[in-house]
């Protein structure tokens, strides 16, 4: 019989989360090992493929074009320069390349186009395939799988109550509808949050309260600590203590045992003890590279010494679950249905992120001047 639950309460997480350290550790290590290897750690590269020029406010990323940060923007990647990325990194020992665009939504067209080139590409060279889009219809969900994706990410990025606190230009209900559009495929689901945006220890827990309720659970489940930027609405936020990582990771164990749960963005301010704490309490899976789309990652070759020290080996493609088969674009099943789905755009106002944008617009002006 199967003990995985989906009807957590935030009560019940918010107990877990709050208890001793070491009864927390001891519980999440204890489970962690009843579902999964504890010397094996997915590693995934992730590339930005269409960098800057985001119409989003969301108050954490250097992306969204409202805001002044020194992010250079950059078009579509061609599908060749993809390739090129993901062959470095699968021998570098990546096993997924997870592909993200500053978009806010897919659109059908020739860049959707290009994208599912570049999934049928990847899956070819024996490598998990995950992308990060936005929101997707149905039928694009569809057409990403026929490709060979193997993921979609989506995060939740907090609880949907303080999610009003950060993002005011998409609702929380599209990321669950787009959660749902790809469960109505093959494609395994990608989706964590963030803490260290001046949300408590409720809205944490409400976060995992919305992913653990999800039947079926997410198959991977990214845990990211805020990287403030300069010029972002976050920009001032204390950096998160190790100690508050290790206790959502942990917590993400218990109540999610088997989701990979990944230590993402935030790694560079963390010590090979504090990362080695996270492995210990559930976290089976990091993204790799010198960069997480904009903000700084710790060194591959630094990783890889890491995993030999704490004598960790990163998994194989297609352990969790089978490689896709990729079907050509001239076989597809799904066409381009020139799609216009109304996302909500609930646009109240926040006033950091709109001091936020009012520093772009000066910024503009004395450079003009």
């Amino acid at each position: 019989m199967s003990n995985i639950r989906h009807n957590w309460t935030k009560e019940e997480i918010i107990a877990i989360y709050n208890k001793p350290m070491m009864e927390l550790l001891y519980e999440a290590a204890t489970i962690h090992r009843l579902h999964h290897d504890p010397n094996t750690v997915q590693v995934s590269t992730l590339l930005s493929i269409k960098t800057g020029g985001c119409p989003e406010d969301c108050g954490y990323c250097p992306q969204a074009a409202r805001y002044h940060t020194d992010i250079e923007g950059n078009d579509l990647m061609s599908v060749s320069q993809v390739k090129a990325q993901a062959l470095r990194a699968k021998s570098s020992g990546s096993s997924r390349v997870c592909m993200g665009a500053a978009w806010r939504n897919v659109k059908d067209g020739p860049e959707f186009d290009q994208v599912l080139e570049m999934v049928r590409t990847i899956n070819k060279l024996d490598m998990e395939v995950c992308c990060t889009l936005g929101m997707v219809t149905e039928n694009q969900a569809q057409r990403l799988a026929e490709a060979g994706l193997y993921a979609y990410n989506h995060n939740l990025d907090s609880s949907e109550e303080y999610y009003k606190e950060v993002i005011s230009t998409r609702g929380y209900e599209d990321r669950l509808e787009t959660i749902d559009n790809v469960r109505k495929t093959n494609v395994t689901v990608c989706s964590g949050g963030i803490i260290g945006m001046g949300e408590s220890v409720e809205d944490r827990a409400g976060m995992l309260v919305a992913l653990a309720t999800l039947n079926p659970q997410p198959e991977s489940v990214p845990i990211n600590a805020l990287v403030a930027v300069d010029g972002t609405p976050l920009e001032n936020e204390k950096p998160v203590e190790i100690w508050e990582m290790i206790r959502m990771v942990a917590t993400t164990r218990i109540v999610m045992p088997e989701t990979q749960v990944r230590l993402s963005a935030g790694r560079t301010n963390m010590s090979r003890e504090g990362q080695a704490m996270c492995f210990f309490a559930g976290a089976n899976s990091i993204f790799a590279g010198d960069k997480l789309l904009t903000t700084p990652n710790p060194d591959v070759n630094e990783d890889m010494k890491m995993f030999e020290m704490l004598g960790l080996n990163p998994q194989k493609p297609f352990t969790k679950k089978v490689q896709p088969k990729t079907v050509e674009a001239k076989d597809s099943q799904y066409e381009a249905l020139g799609e216009k789905p109304k996302w909500s755009r609930p646009d109240h106002k926040i006033d950091r992120n709109e001091e936020a944008k009012e520093k772009k617009k000066a910024a503009v002006l004395e450079k003009k001047q």
